[in-house]
């Protein structure tokens, strides 16, 4: 696995419905602020960049957004990924049904890699998160490591029940209520749950998924540990999330990292 290649895949397929109108991409929405080549003046920094740097950290040097249609401001933002010192690359989604459907759209791409999947619309701490995944990975037999982060709204995130191992038993999509703390955030899988998700796509009559909810990421892999595929939970007790998809997150993240930048953190 040390040999093996890493790709980030961050699916950007939304419409800020939540946040609607807005004049640019969700994943473009300015959040704090970064030091510029001088180190004398700010520039923005948008809320995807959070989420390449974390990445980057953990020696992704390659990753994908896929993109909806008419998302063209992404790549004309982060062009080839030289201001990260990244090769990024775009794709286009197809089927409309779900996450699910926009990550396999990359797997011509990615079917043999390790794949570290982060939502380029969420913020999240701690900054070496994915170094964390990717040793437990490299570690163990797991086919899946989901990043978990403590929460009290299950009603709006993936909850987590896993045993003193780290062994993932269940995963439950937005719950009313759960006794559950940990939902998950972020995770890392090999080029077996990559070809699992591929083929149960392919399995399902798409006909009939147009007339149905979207597809969450969640439920597929809950039908993989069903399946016999181990899912492991790297938990981060002390780490933070937020996603600026809602008007109340997004302005606390917009309030939040202005302090920090204030205080020079």
């Amino acid at each position: 696995m040390n040999k093996q290649q890493v790709i980030g895949l961050l699916p950007a397929g939304g419409q800020a419905t939540r946040i609607s109108p807005l004049p640019l991409s969700k994943e473009l929405y300015p959040v704090g602020f970064q030091k510029r080549s001088d180190q004398y003046h700010l520039s923005p920094k948008v809320v995807s960049h959070y989420l390449l740097e974390k990445m980057q950290q953990a020696g992704i040097s390659e990753a994908y957004f896929i993109l909806r249609p008419g998302k063209w401001d992404i790549p004309a933002y982060f062009g080839d990924g030289a201001m990260l010192s990244m090769s990024l690359g775009y794709l286009i989604m197809g089927l409309p049904f779900g996450v699910p459907f926009t990550l396999d759209q990359a797997y011509p791409f990615v079917q043999d890699a390790i794949v570290a999947l982060g939502f380029p619309d969420i913020l999240f701490q701690p900054e070496d998160a994915f170094v964390h995944l990717l040793t437990r990975l490299e570690a163990g037999n797991a086919d899946v490591v989901l990043g978990l982060f403590p929460t009290d709204q299950p009603q709006k995130a993936g909850m987590v029940d896993f045993d003193d191992t780290g062994k993932v038993s269940l995963v439950i999509e937005k719950p009313q209520q759960s006794d559950l703390r940990y939902m998950w955030s972020i995770a890392v899988w090999t080029p077996a749950f990559t070809r699992f998700l591929h083929e149960l796509l392919l399995s399902l009559e798409t006909n009939n998924l147009s007339q149905q909810p979207e597809l969450p990421i969640g439920d597929v892999i809950q039908v993989a540990i069903n399946q016999g595929l181990r899912v492991e939970a790297e938990v981060f007790a002390d780490g933070s999330y937020l996603d600026i998809g809602t008007p109340d997150d997004l302005s606390r993240a917009v309030q939040q990292f202005s302090i920090l930048n204030a205080e020079g953190r």
